[in-house]
């Protein structure tokens, strides 16, 4: 077996194991979401992956993205009101654009924006499902058009899959309780975060990227929650010392 087939089948591994974490409680639902995208990146070789799940408005939001210009193309979609990634979410079924310059008629308005933008020109998005009930989609982006092989296309759904089985766990269903609040506060969360990364980027001289960069590993090293390293990011004077962590190269995934 050569060493990069073996690289790989560990970090499927580690990527399953480390999803399957959060079927236990108090977990972190943006950072799990959070290190969807980053295994989604380095398995199914997209250059970005962004996620949006649905508000207890049943509306979509942008709520993961492992680059700016991933984050860019989501609100585009929901801008537009359009895209594979909102029709995915619809449907409950994989959406698949090989090219996106060929996807003017079937989304004008997301399609120009995308012309414009010139970021990436390939989109795959899988639904964020379970037992019928939708709570998003996952897009993952290509700059270079291609189609993905059905074999990513699988691997893929099934990563999300066993994320959405988090996020709706067994037991919340079976207790009635309304999953809703917990996709809320995973919004909630958000907002905290992108507050915590424009103070780490200000101070630090940092792009967004790179400050959400050290807010992670900062968490991670600390077994904390994300969100609540963030708020005490905005809140505290925790910014220096999450400044001084010193991040792993870009991609790489715990």
């Amino acid at each position: 077996m050569s060493q990069v087939v073996r690289s790989r089948e560990q970090l499927l591994s580690r990527a399953f194991v480390g999803l399957a974490d959060t079927l236990v409680d108090d977990y972190d639902i943006i950072d799990l979401l959070d290190r969807l995208v980053g295994y989604s990146v380095e398995l199914l070789a997209a250059d970005a992956a962004g996620i949006m799940l649905v508000d207890s408005q049943r509306t979509l939001q942008v709520v993961a993205s492992s680059h700016e210009d991933a984050d860019v193309m989501e609100l585009m979609q929901l801008e537009a009101d359009q895209g594979p990634c909102v029709e995915c979410f619809r449907t409950q079924a994989p959406v698949s654009v090989p090219d996106l310059i060929d996807a003017a008629g079937r989304w004008p308005v997301f399609a120009a924006a995308v012309e414009s933008r010139g970021a990436y020109r390939s989109v795959h998005a899988l639904p964020l499902r379970l037992r019928g009930e939708a709570i998003g989609a996952m897009n993952l982006f290509h700059r270079q058009p291609g189609t993905l092989p059905e074999a990513d296309l699988v691997l893929g759904q099934a990563l999300a899959d066993v994320a959405t089985i988090g996020i709706l766990s067994e037991r919340a269903a079976r207790r009635g309780e309304v999953v809703t609040e917990q996709l809320q506060t995973a919004l909630n969360n958000r907002v905290i975060i992108e507050q915590a990364k424009g103070v780490l980027a200000h101070r630090g001289n940092l792009s967004m990227n790179a400050a959400f960069d050290r807010l992670r590993r900062y968490a991670r090293n600390r077994n904390a929650l994300l969100s609540e390293v963030a708020r005490q990011v905005v809140e505290t004077d925790l910014a220096s010392e999450v400044l001084a962590t010193r991040v792993a190269p870009s991609n790489a995934v715990d």
